[in-house]
């Protein structure tokens, strides 16, 4: 079990920093008015944890398995806003955070942003997905 948990994490911290690279990659796209045409990403060592603790998801994605997938994602987006929320701020007390959020029209305390609601709803499927992957 112990085992199966670390192999998750492991794998949904790679997987959390590859989509936010992919993420912050196709964000810069803005810059091409300013000719950088380079697409680079940016994130962060601090981004690996706590990606990975979307294997803690596990038991809940067992007991949601059943339900529909707006219900599901919703869970999901509420569970990241709330591990979001909390790293955010410890991070933010020893000014580790590696996102601000706080020019977003939708943020709390700049750690959290509403407007990414849909986001972390699909990116909570996304991780479900890998956790019941089928090897």
């Amino acid at each position: 079990m112990v085992k199966n948990f670390l192999k998750n994490f492991m794998t949904c911290g790679l997987c959390g920093w590859f989509l936010e690279c992919f993420w912050t990659g196709l964000n810069s796209i803005k810059k091409w008015k300013m000719n950088d045409r380079t697409l680079s990403c940016r994130t962060s060592v601090w981004m690996f944890p706590i990606y990975g603790m979307a294997a803690c998801l596990s038991p809940i994605c067992s007991r949601l398995q059943k339900r529909n997938a707006l219900l599901r994602g919703g869970v999901y987006a509420l569970l990241i806003y709330l591990t979001e929320y909390t790293t955010g701020v410890i991070l933010k007390k020893y000014r580790a955070c590696p996102w601000d959020y706080s020019k977003s029209k939708y943020n709390i305390k700049g750690v959290i942003r509403f407007d990414y609601a849909p986001v972390w709803f699909f990116t909570g499927l996304l991780f479900e997905k890998i956790l019941f992957r089928k090897y």
